[in-house]
């Protein structure tokens, strides 16, 4: 595997390649990343995969600082892979060069985008270079991810040309989503995030059995949710799969959650 930290490096190293997939991440490399380095690896002949802990999207310095970050993990676990390319950029290099700014319209400012301000501007600001820089025509993304992965496919899958690869969340045993945030959570935490998944599923599988005449209040589930975990939910809400509408339940939909347990922000979609 080739670590590669300049952008200048990177072009030289790959401008001649046709066959290559890109799969961006902020580190903490777990099984999650996996599936999707593999979905590429399947796919393509080269597969780059960058590591940039991107301080655009966060909203609060405190948590760009306490974002879990293992380098060395990262790399042994990407060598025992076979990647091809390691992308590892620094913050002046991404950023020294002009590129358009994403303003999100008041339609796309549900879920995440009404309570993370200036999150997705940042994710889909540093999107447009990575992929600009890159120039993969295949990029690998999870469905955890949801919000994020729409916004991308929308504001830039036409402007690169790009296919948007979608792989399933992956999940441990206990139904908890892989997340690289989980590592901030303790035992008895990771225990109530279990058990929140869990419920979850069976509302969206109860839901699903229903007609699609009935309608579903999710505010009395909230409720219960947070005074049993004594968690704070921002959102709990059913969306139209393919354009993130509140549900009418007569297409494919998911079931879409976001709490903080312990000042930990987790989010997931069923």
């Amino acid at each position: 595997m080739k670590i590669i930290t300049s952008i200048f490096d990177l072009n030289k190293e790959i401008k001649n390649f046709k066959n290559v997939g890109f799969v961006p991440t902020m580190g903490g490399i777990h099984n999650g990343h996996i599936s999707l380095i593999k979905a590429s690896q399947k796919k393509n002949k080269e597969t780059i995969v960058s590591i940039f802990v991107n301080p655009t999207q966060f909203n609060k310095a405190s948590d760009f600082k306490k974002y879990p970050r293992d380098i060395k993990k990262d790399i042994l676990t990407l060598k025992k892979l076979k990647v091809n390319y390691l992308f590892l950029p620094t913050t002046k290099d991404i950023y020294k060069f002009k590129a358009r700014k994403f303003v999100l319209r008041k339609k796309d400012k549900i879920l995440c985008a009404k309570f993370r301000k200036g999150h997705f501007e940042g994710v889909l600001n540093v999107m447009n270079r990575l992929m600009s820089i890159v120039k993969s025509k295949d990029l690998f993304m999870g469905e955890k991810d949801y919000q994020q992965l729409q916004l991308i496919r929308r504001f830039l899958s036409k402007k690169f040309e790009v296919r948007i690869n979608a792989c399933p969340t992956i999940r441990t045993v206990d139904k908890i989503a892989l997340s690289t945030r989980n590592k901030l959570l303790n035992k008895k935490s990771l225990e109530k995030a279990s058990h929140i998944a869990k419920l979850l599923i069976k509302i969206k599988k109860r839901t699903k059995l229903r007609s699609s005449k009935f309608k579903v209040d999710l505010s009395d589930y909230k409720k219960e949710l947070e005074k049993k975990f004594n968690i704070k939910i921002d959102y709990l809400e059913f969306r139209d799969e393919k354009n993130l509408k509140l549900n009418n339940f007569k297409n494919k939909f998911r079931l879409f959650v976001a709490y903080n347990i312990n000042k930990i922000r987790l989010i997931d979609n069923f």
